[in-house]
């Protein structure tokens, strides 16, 4: 009796169904992606499909299935050894957002782990793995036991995600890049919560930025885009909420590497600006919510535990955290108010291509970053400037690059006869 035979999916015959808005199946799902990774699809087919998901979408159960391909592709990191109750954050990026090395020391002084990988940055936004390795002798790459250790440690780690998480996610997001599929939030949300949930974290925040200076610039996208990730988190078990926050000015005064690592410690020292320690503490009492600690992490802001968790973080990673981060570039040069009134915008998109141009983030993953390029907001929206006042200093080691980042601000201040209206920093919670 002839032995029955089985049916291998064909990728052709899955691009023509995502084409024509047909699901697929969890089982076509996960031998594509295996199949993909193991060479058997070619990166021209996963090109195409990748683009019928950009016109089609995923429903629930095909990014369920998706996301669920993509953990499975690589290992998950056991953190069990902790002895705390593990929380994680996430932000989809914005200009002077230094929030993460603010805030997993601060949550860890709280009586959480926090196990935070992290990435760098590409364009506008700034990466927080560059930011730390400003810090002279500090180590972003660290094997899961030195991650584990480091946690044991210092209650948190930033790091690093190693080459065998989620494998499929770097390969397919490497493919997104060079073929106009990023801009599709369920492969944006399979993306981000594909590493987060094979980190091994319990729970996770996520920080979904909204306006000029994020990748999410409309409230309805960034919406979306939360809702979706935060579903995506508990049906993979993982407790999972999201705050909407603003990004239409850069957050704090920092933009830029090494200014930002200053900026993050005199916050944790109790001198930081007021939007981005409103931040920092919002997302915290959230991790710690979701942690299940009863907690005040203004508290621990306040009396020195954040810092002291902050410093035994930096040197278990081999940074020195008593180094002077006021690294020097060798030319400023002052952006002046063009007219005496309420400074009413300073657009976070513009500064965080100048920052870029000034050398401060790479066009290209592979390309190197100016620890001490960057720009200093002198003023922010909602105070007063006069006539010739310094709003923005320029920095960089190289005086060439002021003209490109100067046509950047072009548009970038507006001043007026009345304040802006106030408004606070952190629109919604978004969770199920």
């Amino acid at each position: 009796m002839a032995e029955p035979q089985v049916t291998v999916p064909d990728a052709v015959d899955l691009i023509r169904a995502k084409r024509d808005g047909r699901p697929l199946t969890a089982a076509q799902i996960g031998w594509l992606i295996e199949a993909y990774l193991g060479g058997e699809v070619a990166d021209e087919q996963m090109s195409a499909l990748l683009m019928a998901i950009y016109f089609q979408g995923l429903d629930q159960a095909e990014l369920r299935a998706w996301t669920a391909a993509m953990i499975d592709s690589g290992e998950r990191l056991e953190l069990a050894g902790t002895g705390r109750p593990t929380v994680d954050k996430h932000s989809t990026g914005g200009v002077g957002d230094k929030v993460s090395l603010i805030l997993a020391p601060l949550v860890a002084s709280c009586g959480a782990a926090v196990p935070q990988l992290s990435g760098r940055g590409l364009g506008h936004t700034g990466g927080t793995l560059d930011k730390l390795e400003a810090i002279p002798g500090w180590r972003a790459l660290l094997s899961p036991a030195e991650m584990a250790a480091v946690l044991r440690q210092a209650g948190c780690v930033i790091c690093a995600a190693g080459p065998g998480l989620a494998p499929a996610d770097r390969r397919l997001y490497a493919l997104r890049d060079v073929t106009g599929t990023v801009e599709s939030i369920p492969l944006i949300a399979s993306s981000i919560m594909s590493k987060k949930i094979a980190e091994g974290t319990a729970a996770l925040v996520l920080d979904v930025k909204v306006g000029r200076g994020a990748f999410m610039r409309d409230e309805a996208g960034a919406r979306l885009l939360a809702h979706t990730m935060v579903t995506l988190g508990a049906e993979h078990g993982v407790a999972t909420s999201a705050l909407l926050t603003r990004m239409d000015t850069p957050l704090g005064r920092a933009v830029g590497n090494a200014l930002e690592v200053e900026e993050a410690v005199a916050t944790l020292s109790g001198d930081g600006p007021a939007d981005l320690v409103e931040v920092t503490l919002a997302l915290a009492r959230e991790m710690l919510r979701l942690a299940g600690l009863d907690a005040d992490p203004a508290a621990a802001l306040a009396d020195g535990r954040a810092l002291a968790s902050y410093r035994t973080m930096i040197s278990a990673q081999g940074g020195d955290p008593d180094v002077p981060m006021a690294i020097s570039a060798r030319s400023r040069q002052a952006l002046n108010a063009p007219a005496a009134g309420w400074l009413r915008k300073l657009d976070a998109y513009a500064v965080g291509v100048a920052a870029w141009r000034l050398g401060a983030g790479r066009a290209l993953k592979e390309h190197p970053v100016n620890p001490a390029a960057g720009v200093l907001c002198l003023a922010k929206p909602g105070e007063w400037v006069e006539r010739g006042q310094p709003v923005l200093e320029l920095r960089a080691d190289d005086q060439s690059r002021f003209a490109r980042a100067e046509e950047a601000l072009a548009g970038a201040i507006e001043i007026g006869p009345g304040p802006p209206p106030a408004c606070s920093p952190v629109i919604d919670r978004i969770d199920l």
